[in-house]
């Protein structure tokens, strides 16, 4: 069964959807349907390389499952990497390319990773399929596998996203969300996405896998005239900020990590959820969900029940991937995912 439609709003937008029984269809539609609030042109469709590169999925899971068997920490990155990219220029890769003044180059982002994950597809996908596969369609991909790797949902996503062309390291700061942000400076950049309260609140969940860097929450705790380091953020639990500022004592190396969900690290699930209530969010930017009365019901929804959290992830990450998209002459298919052709 194939669907094929047009919405019109402040953009269009052309998706065909190819699935196997009207009740996926319905609701892939109803997903994308709500794209339209998004500033984006695209034309993207399930099983976009199924006749050009028919193993291309295969071969990006593939690799996702092989990193990640011996780097569990892999899910997470490549989760991160995929929220770094597609708030900044669109999901078009344009943080995976090298050189002075990238968005890669801005302090910001020099704790990604996951690349080699990325590049490794790339290599064999041009031996196979030659300047056919976009490393944007890559990074997607690659983010959606790192989540099942890891014990979430599956399901398809459209393809066809180009490579962008630019990458500004002038444009990163004010497109990504800060660790210390509040909940109105959240809720603006999330709507400037085309992202609602609810996707804020879903997609906020990738913080159930990955890890973060001591200075990412330092501003939790103050340091006395000694080094000593003590609480002042009071959402914090004391018990948890205890263990934090064992982790992370003053003077820790500035590569020096926590997970970020203390229970399970490496599982992507509601958990997350669980820990806001119980005040364990590792940032202040998670605190204010459980805090909010905007989002406080919806954080305790998926605290609750998870599979009410996976359906949720579905529909959200589906927007996430197709902000900003460039197709057709918008972008190109990279040769190598680090430079532009």
């Amino acid at each position: 069964m194939q669907f094929m439609l047009t919405i019109r709003a402040s953009m269009e937008m052309k998706i065909t959807v190819s699935c196997p029984t009207p009740n996926r269809c319905t609701l892939l539609i109803l997903v994308l349907f709500s794209f339209a609030a998004s500033p984006l042109h695209a034309s993207l469709s399930i099983n976009f390389y199924a006749s050009s590169c028919p193993t291309a999925e295969l071969i990006v899971s593939n690799m996702v499952r092989s990193a990640s068997s011996s780097d569990p920490t892999i899910p997470g990155k490549l989760l991160r990497l995929l929220f770094h990219d597609c708030f900044v220029e669109g999901c078009d890769a344009s943080v995976l390319l090298q050189g002075n003044g990238t968005e890669r180059s801005d302090p910001a982002n020099t704790s990604l990773g996951g690349f080699s994950v990325i590049d490794s597809a790339k290599r064999v996908l041009e031996i196979f399929c030659p300047e056919t596969v976009s490393c944007a369609d890559i990074v997607a991909l690659a983010a959606r596998d790192a989540v099942v790797t890891a014990g979430g949902p599956a399901f398809e996503i459209p393809t066809g996203r180009r490579d962008g062309r630019i990458s500004n390291a002038a444009n990163v700061r004010s497109n990504i969300v800060d660790t210390s942000f509040t909940m109105i400076e959240m809720i603006r950049l999330f709507n400037s996405k085309g992202l609602s309260l609810d996707d804020l609140v879903t997609l906020s969940g990738a913080h159930t896998i990955g890890v973060a860097h001591c200075n990412a929450f330092s501003d939790r705790f103050q340091m006395d005239s000694k080094g000593n380091l003590s609480l002042i953020d009071t959402s914090l639990d004391n018990t948890y900020a205890k263990e934090l500022m064992k982790k992370c004592p003053s003077g820790s190396s500035a590569s020096k990590t926590v997970n970020n969900d203390p229970e399970t690290s490496f599982a992507f699930d509601n958990q997350y959820y669980i820990n806001l209530l119980g005040h364990k969010g590792l940032f202040q930017s998670d605190s204010v969900l459980v805090e909010d009365e905007r989002t406080s019901a919806r954080v305790e929804a998926f605290a609750n029940d998870q599979e009410t959290f996976f359906q949720s992830w579905r529909d959200s990450f589906l927007k996430l991937t197709t902000i900003g998209v460039k197709t057709d002459d918008e972008g190109e298919i990279r040769q190598s995912c680090s430079f532009a052709n």
